[in-house]
């Protein structure tokens, strides 16, 4: 049984049916699950080849109507999504800096049903965020114009406390050849950017793809990007299908560069060196 229905049933089964009545609003639990996992995955940092770092601190900020309805909840809520959170990062064998929190904010320039998710990596000794300090606002999530998930982008992350740093891009004059070598590779939907940090990364409608996109021309599972040489991506029996470079294909190769489409969603994909 996946994270994200595990979740939900035991949603269900709280205060004898109040969330229930509660969760009328547009915006759904299983929807700011979703979009937690996604965070975790958007801003997973590899830090050496047995531990992949991702954010433990999130806020998620709703509209006044949405925060009115939900705040009465928001310590029981805040704690079944830090479990899920969880439950998510031990099943991608993810790791975090500190104690795991959510926390629910009010964002008077959201309209009803768009929430933004913002998240940061906190060592368990750092203090609280100064006031004043609040990272940048991000874009509100919920479906928007043209098609594509909007994702928000993190708030700035704590490096470990004594942890190693990240292996350098190049090695200095003289030195032997590096250990391994790694090779970064996201997709950018509409500007933003998704790391792809294992050996499929799957797209679609459903809150159980990798990559959630809200198009309705998009099916709920439409297709799998696979790390190999070369990467490739895959339909996965998708209703429209997937145009690749031009080309509408069932399955393709894909280099820097290329332009995966699916519905009205344009995807690029990307990889470097690092």
């Amino acid at each position: 049984m996946g994270v994200l229905k595990r979740f939900e049933q035991r949603l269900e089964g709280l205060v004898n049916g109040t969330f229930a009545k509660v969760f009328k609003s547009e915006v759904q639990p299983v929807e700011i699950a979703g979009a937690l996992q996604r965070e975790c995955d958007n801003n997973a940092t590899i830090w050496n080849r047995d531990r992949t770092v991702v954010p433990n601190d999130f806020i998620v900020e709703l509209s006044a109507p949405d925060f009115e309805r939900l705040s009465p909840y928001s310590g029981q809520l805040g704690d079944e999504l830090s479990g899920m959170v969880r439950d998510y990062a031990k099943q991608q064998r993810y790791t975090f800096m500190g104690a795991i929190k959510v926390h629910l904010e009010k964002a008077d320039d959201l309209d009803t049903g768009l929430y933004r998710v913002r998240s940061r990596t906190l060592a368990a000794s750092s203090s609280q965020e100064p006031a004043g300090q609040r990272a940048p606002s991000a874009p509100p999530r919920g479906p928007q114009p043209g098609g594509g998930h909007v994702s928000a982008p993190p708030m700035p992350a704590s490096p470990p406390s004594g942890g190693a740093p990240p292996v350098p891009r190049t090695a200095p004059p003289g030195a032997g050849p590096q250990p391994y070598a790694q090779t970064r590779r996201w997709i950018e939907i509409n500007g933003t950017r998704h790391q792809i940090s294992r050996p499929t990364l799957v797209l679609g409608r459903s809150t159980d793809a990798d990559v959630r996109i809200d198009d309705p021309g998009v099916s709920r599972r439409h297709c799998e990007i696979r790390v190999g040489t070369p990467p490739t991506v895959q339909d996965l029996g998708s209703t429209n299908g997937i145009v690749v470079d031009g080309q509408h294909t069932t399955h393709a190769s894909l280099r820097d560069g290329s332009r995966i489409v699916v519905g009205s969603t344009t995807i690029v994909y990307r990889q470097a060196e690092g």
